[in-house]
């Protein structure tokens, strides 16, 4: 019987290797066959990865009884802690159970009178157990039985252990697929002719083919004659066993190129011979650039500094304005126009409004990411950046400002907007060098929904055309001379017109350009108009009362005094406060003031916190915000209701008491 049983086993260890790629085939097939074999019934219990049971593989000869013989035996999700366990994995040795004194194990329909356990062990490591199980009362297994039950779990140990190896030689596989499919370096396996045989998804994007059609296709289509003489040289280095590292640029399916590092190392078969060439290409076009655009965004760090610098000089030297053009307001009013004193103070005030328009624009552009939209007249948006343009444009290049009083408002930030036009004069500066004609012109305009270009806005709209005399531009620029850093010029950051086009379409607007070589250029800007809105005044002149007491909170004493002498005369009770805890304090023990006029940047509280905190006492107080800096240059810290009104610096008694007319209605001596 020992030759049929030795044909047996090679039949059973074939069996295994043929299902060696399926663990629960694996068991399955060990367990028919030594129920087959040595019979009745035969169960597989192995451990899980996380150092449990898993559920056992269990088969009978009398197919009916392997369901419920299967539950009485089963341990799956218990520890190995148990008697048999413990000494199957000590002893590694099969336990019999079987003969006089032995307990029959109970089953639903079945009892169980004899056993044989045998520990599966896998690379040096107890990996669960063989059972053989017989329901015959005074069953005994012969040694014999034992040892073929020893031999059996031999062979599922063996076949178990080519499972794992196969099952990690997967998951390494795997692991490797994902790294190749999700670095960023291009990869590529090309055979000893320069043909691609692998490509992951980053190549194709390099390449600018789909990886699908990448392979079979040689990767000397993608370079010059150079580039394909250095291949070929370094294909020779990797069949001598060397790996080679260099730069090299690729060309594109659509004949763009890219530079790029390209790192080769050779590949071997089973037996060490030459079997190709995998290739790891690194993109280095964008760093190349990164360098030129690393300068310019350490010029734009620097002009950032400049800006804030600015911003904090412009809003100290618009108190200043204020307290000079205050002061010279109320000695024009009071001396006889035809005096020298009045003359002297008209003069004064005539320079305190250059100054006023200088220190707003430079505050509008170093202080330009408030995100404070507002309602802009476009006659007086040209008429403010027309000092702007000329110092842009130079001596040599006209000016010519067309528009007509009607021309609608928009809503936007006044110095990013302010930004964008100077950047489109600074274009055509640039585009006439030996002089020119710079154009700007803008009228309203009404575009039906279905008429409107694609990307443009419909509706009511401003149109502003921009027009020089340069040299122009080719077609194939024109269609890029919106995208960030293209430019035409070595030393020029290539961020103008990007910068303009991400300026305008951030309010709702459309930029369209018009070029010829030798014919100038026409930009385009078509800008929203602002809704047409009532003003607070409108909106509250039949419900808001006459006021009468005033607080006024200044941390510039000079400039809280002049705003005193200013509004005083006209009737106002007037009360001032230095700083905003003083403020906070009056209020709290009983004042009542009816309006509020306040500096918004202050020590200690902002104005906003302050009204806030006044506003807990009276509800409905109404605040005349004042700052030194613009309302695009506030930002967020400033939120205007309907109850509040912003004034900038400097301003002068006719401003101020109008802004308080508006706001809060009649004065009391109306």
């Amino acid at each position: 019987m020992a030759y049929p049983l030795r044909y047996a086993l090679a039949d059973l260890a074939l069996a295994l290797s043929r299902v060696s790629n399926d663990p629960a085939e694996v068991r399955s097939t060990a367990a028919r066959a030594a129920a087959d074999m040595i019979g009745d019934g035969a169960g597989v219990q192995l451990l899980n990865d996380d150092g449990r049971y898993d559920a056992i593989t269990y088969h009978h000869i009398d197919d009916e009884r392997s369901a419920s013989l299967g539950r009485v035996l089963d341990h799956a999700g218990q520890l190995p802690d148990d008697d048999f366990s413990t000494t199957l994995a000590a002893s590694r040795r099969p336990i019999v159970l079987a003969g006089d004194g032995v307990e029959p194990l109970a089953g639903d329909e079945h009892q169980i009178h004899a056993a044989v356990l045998c520990p599966v062990i896998v690379d040096n490591t107890y990996a669960g157990y063989l059972v053989l199980t017989r329901e015959t009362p005074g069953s005994l297994y012969s040694t014999a039985e034992v040892e073929l039950a020893r031999d059996i779990a031999g062979e599922l140990a063996l076949a178990s252990s080519s499972a794992r190896a196969l099952e990690r030689l997967r998951a390494s596989e795997e692991r490797y697929r994902r790294v190749l499919e999700t670095i960023p370096e291009g990869v590529l396996q090309i055979d000893s002719d320069g043909v691609i045989t692998y490509a992951n998804e980053p190549i194709g994007v390099v390449l600018g083919m789909p990886r699908s059609q990448l392979v079979g296709v040689s990767l000397r289509g993608f370079l010059d004659n150079m580039g394909q003489k250095e291949l070929a040289r370094r294909i020779t280095e990797c069949e001598a066993g060397r790996s080679t590292v260099g730069a090299t640029r690729l060309m594109r399916a659509d004949g763009s190129q890219r530079s790029v590092r390209m790192s080769m190392m050779p590949l071997s078969d089973d037996h060490g011979s030459f079997n190709g060439v995998v290739c790891m290409v690194t993109d280095t076009t964008d760093h190349i650039d990164a360098r030129g655009l690393k300068r310019q965004l350490d010029h734009l760090r620097r002009l950032d500094s400049l800006g804030q610098l600015i911003g904090g000089i412009s809003h100290d030297f618009n108190n200043l304005l204020t307290v000079i053009g205050g002061s010279a307001d109320m000695i024009a009013s009071n001396a006889d126009e035809s005096s020298p004193e009045h003359r002297l103070a008209a003069d004064i005030l005539e320079a305190v409004g250059t100054g006023r328009t200088l220190t707003h624009q430079l505050l509008a552009f170093g202080r330009s990411d408030g995100n404070r939209p507002e309602i802009i007249p476009i006659p007086d948006l040209l008429t403010d950046v027309q000092s702007l343009f000329s110092r842009t444009l130079g001596e040599h290049i006209g000016l010519d400002l067309a528009f007509g009083p009607d021309v609608w408002p928009i809503r936007a930030e006044r110095g990013p907007l302010e930004q964008a036009l100077v950047n489109l004069a600074a274009n055509a500066r640039d585009a006439m060098l030996h002089g020119g004609m710079l154009r700007v012109a803008a009228m309203n305009e009404v575009v039906e929904q279905n008429k409107a270009a694609a990307g443009a806005p419909a509706g009511r709209l401003v149109h502003m055309v921009i027009t020089d005399t340069g040299i122009g531009m080719t077609e194939e620029v024109r269609q890029r001379a919106l995208e960030p850093f293209f430019t035409t010029r070595p030393t020029a950051a290539g961020l103008g017109l990007a910068t303009t086009a991400g300026i305008v379409q951030g309010i709702g607007g459309y930029i369209e350009l018009e070029s010829q070589p030798r014919m100038g250029t026409t930009v385009h800007l078509y800008l929203p108009a602002a809704e047409q809105r009532t003003s607070p005044a409108e909106a509250r002149q039949h419900t808001t009362a006459v006021i009468g007491r005033v607080l006024i909170v200044e941390d510039q004493p000079e400039v809280a005094q002049l705003v005193q002498r200013l509004i005083e005369p006209a009737g106002y009770a007037i009360t001032v406060a230095t700083d905003a805890l003083t403020a906070v304090t009056q209020v709290a023990a009983g004042a009542h003031p009816d309006l509020l006029i306040t500096d918004v940047v202050m020590p200690a509280m902002t104005g906003p916190e302050l009204a806030n905190a006044l506003r807990t006492h009276h509800p409905d107080l109404p605040v005349l915000y004042m700052s030194g800096y613009t309302a695009a240059s506030l930002g967020p810290q400033l939120h205007l209701d309907d109850n509040s009104m912003l004034i900038e610096k400097p301003f002068t008694r006719s401003t101020l008491l109008g802004a308080i007319r508006t706001l809060c209605g009649p004065q009391p001596t109306d």
